[in-house]
């Protein structure tokens, strides 16, 4: 038995570790979103998302700690790194607007205090809206107004607005029958 573990490579015990160490760490992630989730109210589809990006982070992590124990060497590995994140520098400049969509979509699953079917208006000076939260997406939000119109608000846009809540759990009840 002896002979045979020596016969294994030491990378292989260390990407054993290694999956075993970010199965772990994926999942206490996993948990403390869905608390956070629970804890604040915030509907499964988006703490789903940030599923999602957990699981995003994890495969970036075990990219890099994996070539780290199959031996790519520092040099190697910061050639690679700076090559990639010059690539991805020119890529990201150009789309920066959906990259702010996706960092403001995470932000708000943190910290923002309105729900899916609150009523708030937006603050804007050349287009005031008040409407209904409909859905809220990674990139954007589905807004009802009492007109029944659908308006997709950016992100990125809801967190450099002022904002009001109008009323709490205003959901438009269509197809109910009055009593």
């Amino acid at each position: 038995m002896d002979r045979l573990i020596s016969l294994i490579p030491i990378e292989v015990f260390y990407s054993g570790a290694i999956f075993l160490a970010l199965l772990i760490l994926q999942f206490f992630l996993k948990q403390a979103a869905k608390r956070v989730g629970e804890r604040a109210e915030i509907n499964i589809t988006r703490t789903r998302l940030m599923f999602k990006y957990i699981n995003i982070l994890i495969f970036i992590l075990a990219v890099f700690l994996l070539s780290i124990a199959w031996g790519v060497g520092w040099a190697e590995f910061s050639l690679i790194f700076s090559s990639v994140f010059a690539i991805l520098g020119v890529a990201l400049f150009a789309i920066w607007s959906i990259l702010s969509n996706i960092t403001s979509g995470v932000i708000m699953f943190f910290s923002f205090p309105y729900k899916i079917g609150d009523k708030i208006k937006i603050h804007d000076k050349d287009l005031p809206i008040e409407a209904i939260i409909e859905d809220i997406k990674a990139f954007h939000l589905h807004l009802r107004t009492l007109d029944g119109e659908l308006i997709t608000y950016p992100n990125n846009l809801i967190l450099q607005k002022a904002v009001s809540l109008v009323e709490k759990n205003a959901r438009l009840d269509e197809g109910k029958d009055a009593l």
